[in-house]
């Protein structure tokens, strides 16, 4: 674990809270509509988080030095590939649900609002376990080790598709709400009146639904959204100690965590169009969750047993690098065979 500090400079949060807000505020305005996003316009933002990244990056090195903003590209750079296999399961959600091309954006934007409060909660609490021993540092490196190994299982299980019907979240939302089954434009909330309003139309004439007065109906909208609030909940669970892993400093982990969610939105629809080329990169997530297991276990055996072995700023920011780029490569020359 890197020993680099630096707390909460008045200066580095108010640029950090500034450049995201201002950031997420451009990408909001630009995609108000409910129109498919193209895979170059996809690119396009993704160039522009990535560059928003490296800006802040780029602060960290003039007035921190070159050790803090390295920790900062290895977080980053980690959370962005770790994200891959939470957006394939995204992908899975939006076709189990029927969402169109054109509201997935809308659904993505709450999951990245949802991702930016719960890392915040997740990496406040991680980084206070670790204060109570190298053990908790152990038990982070089973947790996402035990989740390597269950990427690799369902690996042989790609053809199988999830029922989300029987979802927790799923569940949840139909506790507090009437469920309308079918979707009615971006809406994730109808009132009574609005639901009877659906029924008149042509395409739900001799449909059979029975309208309760003063009722609130959840869409399958609103469900999709909290199944995949709940996912992405489930993935921070190995995503927040795999950053962990690099820095224990809070400042540095939800700030690389932060700019790698927000460019999620941009980032879902290149990897759906461009997934089966990327048959590979699932594989480079398994092998970087093993070396985050093994560098979390290195780091709690050093402070029970003082070996004096670790794997440095620079070497945690290559292999991270490497890993990613050799799954990258391996999609180009072994290309998945068509089914």
């Amino acid at each position: 674990m890197e020993s680099v500090h630096i707390g909460f400079p008045l200066e580095t949060v108010s640029v950090f809270v500034g450049l995201s807000i201002a950031a997420l505020l451009i990408d909001l305005f630009a995609h108000r509509g409910n129109h498919a996003i193209s895979l170059k316009s996809a690119v396009g933002w993704s160039i522009f988080w990535v560059a928003t990244a490296l800006g802040f990056a780029g602060f960290l090195y003039i007035h921190h030095g070159a050790a803090v903003a390295n920790l900062f590209i290895t977080g980053y750079a980690l959370e962005k590939v770790l994200s891959v296999d939470n957006l394939f399961v995204m992908m899975a959600i939006f076709a189990w649900f029927k969402v169109p091309d054109g509201l997935r954006h809308r659904v993505l934007y709450w999951g990245v609002i949802g991702a930016i409060v719960f890392r915040g909660i997740f990496v406040a609490f991680g980084t206070a376990l670790l204060s109570l021993g190298p053990w908790v540092e152990m038990v982070f490196a089973v947790i996402v080790a035990w989740t390597a190994v269950m990427m690799l299982r369902s690996g042989e299980d790609d053809e199988e598709i999830e029922d989300y019907s029987d979802h927790f979240a799923n569940r949840l939302v139909r506790r507090f709400f009437p469920v309308w089954p079918k979707l009615a434009g971006d809406r994730f909330l109808l009132k009574a009146g609005e639901v009877s309003a659906e029924l008149e139309k042509p395409q739900n004439k001799g449909f059979a639904f029975t309208v309760k007065k003063g009722a609130r109906y959840a869409t399958p909208l609103l469900l999709c959204v909290a199944v995949v609030e709940l996912s992405d909940v489930m993935f921070a669970f190995d995503s927040v100690p795999a950053v962990i892993a690099v820095s224990r400093e809070p400042l540095i982990v939800y700030s690389a965590m932060m700019f790698a969610i927000l460019g999620l939105r941009a980032l879902y629809f290149v990897l759906e169009a461009l997934r089966r080329y990327l048959s590979h990169l699932e594989k480079a997530v398994v092998v970087l969750l093993f070396f985050i297991a093994f560098k979390l276990g290195l780091n709690a055996s050093d402070h029970l047993w003082h070996h004096g072995y670790e794997i440095g700023i620079n070497t945690s920011l290559y292999i991270v690098l490497i890993v990613l780029g050799l799954g990258i490569l391996a999609s180009v020359l072994f290309p998945a065979k068509e089914k």
